[in-house]
């Protein structure tokens, strides 16, 4: 695995640094990535199984990854809408933040889907971007803190009794004879694994030659006045994101705005590490939607910008997320694929995959029939 490069200056860090601990030969659990999804499932393993023995691997520092680089919108369904037996994700999403004590500067004001055409009356947003782009409905959704969340679900995790490991990269696990977990923090036997590594290590986690990484562009505002912001129509606060094409999301944060649009396709998870915000492609899409903001409104002309940056998603078949089995083994799930909706997604489906190696939940029957289950 490659020293990653320029990811930018996001505008919130993770304030998390875990105890030394040695590892242990054996295990009951371990979890493979120290993200939202990772560290949500280590924390509810633990708080439901206090008896179980959890240890977690992150190859970078805790919230190097997508979760540490989000813009930090909140949405109660998937990028392919709602899934058989989702169930209310954002109720889910507080629920287990308030139960693991996590201070995430959750709002949850609602979402305004932006669109070209079908605008609701007296839509509070009229910007021109490619045509007229108002507001087209109003849905459930919010913003958070990433790095209040990174470091609020470690914290949870590690006062639980979890073993938190970073800068263990995994670099093999063995299927034959019972599960082998080789890393950098050393070698244990776990009885099962969750893969939640999302754009990162698709040949440990089966989905290689299944799911595309890639590489999303973000950048946020100076402090802007509550006048000017009222005059864009955000006065209410909601993040938004489009409907159709060219896309474009945003949110709030304090008094600045962030702005969020555009895509590098990455032939395989090395390409993110060897990505420069400051060369080629990105740079071209950061200086694109920097000019593109600028359009949107007069208000927003000589807006002044102070963070870019941008982090990795993973994005598998039809858009789905992937919620499954590892291919070659039933003791080991797969968790992650969710093309930038998992903010709150990922949390509320680590904890449903702690109670699923727990035996007490099933997984959920999305996975594509072009799939063989695991024998």
């Amino acid at each position: 695995m490659g020293t990653r490069k320029n990811w930018g200056n996001r505008p919130w860090e993770v304030s998390f640094i875990p105890a030394r601990k040695e590892l242990p030969p054996t295990l009951d659990f371990a979890v493979i990535g120290g993200g939202f999804t990772g560290l949500a499932a280590a924390a509810w393993l633990m708080t439901l199984a206090p008896e179980k023995s959890v240890a977690l691997f992150e190859a970078e520092a805790i919230g190097a990854g997508a979760s540490g680089h989000t813009g930090g919108v909140a949405l109660a369904e998937s990028a392919v809408g709602d899934l058989p037996g989702l169930g209310d994700v954002l109720a889910g999403y507080q629920a287990i933040l308030r139960k693991l004590e996590v201070d995430a500067d959750l709002a949850l004001p609602g979402a305004y889907e932006l669109g070209r055409s079908g605008a609701i009356k007296n839509s509070p947003v009229c910007w021109k971007d490619s045509g007229d782009l108002c507001v087209v409905k109003e849905v459930p959704g919010g913003s958070i803190d990433p790095g209040k969340v990174v470091s609020g679900l470690a914290s949870a995790a590690e006062r639980s009794g979890a073993l938190l490991f970073e800068y263990s990269a995994v670099s093999e696990v063995k299927f034959s004879g019972g599960i082998t977990l080789l890393s950098a923090a050393g070698t244990t036997q776990p009885t099962s694994v969750l893969f939640a590594t999302n754009a990162f290590a698709l040949d440990l986690n089966g989905l290689e030659g299944r799911a595309q990484p890639a590489f999303t562009t973000a950048l946020m505002t100076e402090s802007l006045s509550e006048d000017l912001i009222a005059r864009i129509g955000l006065g209410e606060r909601k993040p938004f994101y489009t409907v159709d094409l060219p896309y474009l999301w945003g949110r709030l944060l304090g008094d600045a705005i962030i702005f969020g649009s555009g895509l590098v396709f990455l032939e395989n998870s090395e390409g993110l590490y060897l990505l420069d915000i400051d060369e080629g492609e990105a740079l071209e899409l950061f200086d694109k939607l920097q000019k593109r903001v600028a359009r949107l409104h007069p208000a927003l002309q000589d807006v002044n910008f102070t963070h870019r940056w941008g982090g990795p998603i993973c994005i598998a078949e039809d858009w789905q997320p992937v919620f499954e089995y590892h291919p070659r083994s039933k003791s080991a799930i797969v968790l992650g694929a969710f093309s930038g909706h998992g903010v709150a997604q990922s949390v509320y489906l680590g904890a449903w995959a702690a109670e699923a190696l727990l035996g007490k939940r099933a997984l959920p029957e999305w996975k594509s029939a072009r799939h063989a289950k695991p024998g």
